[in-house]
């Protein structure tokens, strides 16, 4: 296609050199379509109907500004009180509050007129994540018939879940003025059709996809990964300890944002039902990096207290003078260091309890050395799951299984470790990123752009979308 591509992203990529995984993820191929790359700076300000250009990059960024309020409302409020924790199974956090669905909408309206100003008929949309889910119909309302895709990097609400919300209906009828709509997994897919087959104004077509009003949109899973060869360069270049004289004879690593998501408090305690259970004999160490978010969301705070709370007492029960059970970093790691750190462990503990995808289970995986790497223990609710079926899969919510996976992780013997690191390192290179950006890519490519048509037909647009079955992703 000629056209170019136009990224729409919470956050906009700062800096000479901008990383970050969605970064990795797209650069190549929104530098390869003279792409443009659009999100919002990190600190509130003073906002405008514009966008700031900013230089430094192969491709092209246009920034906007929240106000404080917005912040407040649309990104803390709505985005990250509401829809976060709606996705992610905590329906008992939600905080509803009439001012963040309407900052939430307001910011999704403003930035669709900013949108359309340099919008060309050709190009192709895509849009990340939660914070925009309402963005194509602010721009269908507009007259825009380019093709838009959408990508949850979330997990996808359950339709029980989603009745929450003042207007649950409303959910359906954002997705439904995408072309394209991409989720993690397969379980996310089925949750996402499961909402249409309830809902009286969808019908599904015979190839899967599904008619909305006058719309039809297809749903796919594109389950994303990590830049493989880059990741294992950065695993096997010799390095130092990164403990320095203070490093472990045996420990497990967890990395994760502070988030009440990932289950950290319960894996704090299995750790410490592990070592009551005769674990402490073996002097293992916990070694846990994460780093603040969302600092002035109370859940937040809550958490780190927590926290806190358990690996203190777990230190004073365990600890002796010459060894510290839990290791406990809050504050963010290098990505060259994490490389090291994950391939100098003997296991690594992902025990979300709902997980879009779960990117360290992966890197875990590639900073491995194959001849001797360590244990993989992966809460099955993470959507990494569905493809690292060889890693020890545990209930995140039950201790003992996470304590009986964590001795039998130590215990392993070498054979059956290469075995199972083989098997994951194969689905790992499988969802290489460049893949999962090139499929959607591909996908939406081949489906039709909407057509406007007269107003008495419907809602005024009939969306021929859906690719064809040779291009459905795996």
């Amino acid at each position: 296609m000629a056209g170019r591509l136009i990224v729409v992203s919470n956050r906009i990529p700062e800096g000479p050199n901008p990383a970050g995984g969605l970064v990795v993820a797209l650069k190549d191929a929104i530098t390869e379509k003279n792409g443009t790359w659009i999100g919002a700076y990190g600190e509130p300000g003073e906002a405008t109907d514009s966008f700031d250009e900013l230089e430094g990059t192969p491709y092209r960024r246009l920034a906007f500004r929240l106000t404080a309020e917005e912040h407040s409302n649309y990104y803390l409020g709505f985005a990250n009180s509401v829809l976060w924790p709606l996705c992610h199974r905590r329906v008992d956090l939600v905080e509803l509050q009439p001012e963040y669905e309407r900052d939430y909408l307001s910011v999704n309206r403003r930035l669709a007129a900013m949108i359309l100003r340099i919008l060309k008929p050709d190009d192709m949309l895509w849009i990340h994540d939660y914070h925009f889910l309402p963005l194509a119909q602010e721009l269908r309302r507009l007259g825009v018939s380019n093709r838009i895709g959408f990508f949850l990097h979330i997990p996808f609400p359950s339709h029980a879940d989603l009745s929450v919300l003042p207007q649950p209906e409303t959910f359906a009828g954002w997705l439904a003025d995408y072309n394209l709509v991409g989720l993690q997994t397969g379980a996310d897919v089925a949750r996402c059709l499961e909402m249409y087959r309830a809902d009286p104004r969808a019908e599904f077509l015979p190839d899967g996809s599904v008619k909305f009003g006058m719309n039809i949109l297809s749903v796919r899973s594109f389950p994303i990964g990590i830049d493989v060869d880059s990741f294992i360069e950065s695993a096997s270049r010799s390095a130092p300890s990164p403990f320095g004289r203070e490093e472990p004879a045996k420990y497990i690593i967890g990395v994760d944002r502070l988030d009440y998501s990932k289950g950290i408090p319960n894996r704090f305690r299995a750790f410490g039902r592990f070592l009551e259970n005769g674990g402490a004999e073996k002097r293992p160490c916990l070694v846990q990096i994460a780093p603040p978010t969302r600092e002035r969301v109370k859940a937040y705070q809550d958490i780190t207290r927590e926290l806190e709370e358990i690996a203190g007492s777990l230190n004073g029960q365990f600890a002796t003078l010459d060894w510290t059970p839990i290791r406990y970093i809050h504050r963010q790691i290098e990505r060259e260091q994490l490389a090291t750190l994950y391939r100098r462990a003997s296991a690594a503990l992902v025990t979300s309890l709902a997980d879009g995808m779960n990117l360290v289970a992966k890197e875990f995986v590639a900073a491995q050395d194959p001849e001797d790497p360590g244990v993989l223990i992966l809460s099955k609710f993470a959507g990494a799951a569905e493809q690292l079926t060889e890693a020890l899969l545990v209930n995140p919510y039950d201790t003992d299984d996470i304590a009986s996976a964590i001795d039998r992780a130590l215990e392993m013997p070498l054979d059956e470790r290469r075995r199972r690191h083989a098997f994951c390192m194969q689905a790992v290179r499988r969802t290489d990123v460049s893949l999962w950006s090139t499929q959607f890519l591909r996908v939406l490519e081949r489906c039709m752009p909407t057509l406007n048509l007269p107003s008495s037909m419907g809602r005024g647009r009939y969306n021929l979308s859906a690719p064809p079955a040779d291009l459905v992703a795996e």
